[in-house]
């Protein structure tokens, strides 16, 4: 059964979880559906979403995450599944996606966080971070081990998620959507809803930024995503590699026999 791309999250309480499959390509073919997810953290998942969860019959779960965001918050033991450990940003020297947490549990921090992020700081650190994910090696050694897993070492349906499922997740699910052919349009488009599903679960965030004193519109730069954050790091790709294939071969040591592979694994005719 093929999805409505973008189709809503299956698990009402991991709203930003969801099927990569039903985009189409520029070749007419269609990403296969029920084979890959990108999703949040499963901290927000409800006890009666669990069955839903393993409804869903995966089989791995890379975690993007740091060694300290996955003892903070471990993912649930899930039946037959293989957990993989792919820390994106280990070399990072600072890294707002990595350290969301730590900046918004603690009230005393709030007013030092308006500081560093007025002033379209946050934006600018954060895309620094997008191209920070296509050069730091920590960054190509986690993605060359998802991508090769995609490949085929990694038995599917696979699911792939970091803290917020925006950014370390956001960029492997818009470079796998890239390198398959489908369109820039759809692209952004799926790294895009991000905005419609999650922020609005995080209203509570938001409420309690304000109420210790800061601006939640500060938030939306750090909690969201934007296009230009996606942009920042296609032209790291372009400027380095030459595009995404090049990137996948030189980069993550992916190539163009591999590359096919994935596609042959991941496409269906539309």
């Amino acid at each position: 059964m093929t999805v409505t791309p973008g189709a809503p999250s299956p698990i009402g309480s991991l709203p930003n979880l969801r099927d990569l499959g039903g985009w189409r390509t520029a070749d007419g073919r269609v990403v296969r559906s029920g084979l890959l997810f990108r999703s949040t953290d499963f901290s927000s998942l409800a006890d009666s979403d669990v069955a839903a969860l393993e409804a869903l019959g995966l089989r791995t779960v890379y975690d993007l995450r740091s060694v300290h965001e996955r003892e903070a918050i471990p993912d649930p033991s899930l039946p037959d599944v293989t957990e993989i450990g792919l820390d994106v940003l280990a070399d990072a020297q600072m890294s707002i996606p990595a350290n969301i947490g730590a900046v918004l549990a603690d009230p005393a921090v709030v007013a030092q966080a308006d500081k560093v992020l007025a002033g379209g700081k946050a934006r600018e650190m954060i895309s620094g971070t997008y191209r920070e994910m296509i050069t730091l090696p920590s960054a190509t050694a986690a993605y060359s081990e998802f991508y090769r897993g995609l490949l085929g070492d990694a038995p599917s349906p696979i699911l792939f998620h970091c803290t917020t499922g925006k950014d370390r997740t956001g960029w492997a699910a818009a470079a796998f959507l890239t390198l398959v052919g489908v369109g820039k349009e759809d692209v952004y488009r799926d790294y895009l809803l991000t905005n419609e599903r999650l922020i609005p679960a995080l209203k509570h965030i938001f409420d309690g930024f304000a109420a210790a004193g800061g601006d939640p519109q500060l938030l939306v730069g750090v909690l969201g995503v934007d296009a230009g954050y996606l942009d920042a790091a296609f032209d790291e790709v372009r400027t380095r590699f030459g595009g995404i294939e090049g990137y996948f071969s030189e980069a993550l040591g992916i190539g163009t026999r591999e590359q096919d592979k994935i596609r042959e694994r991941f496409l269906v005719e539309g």
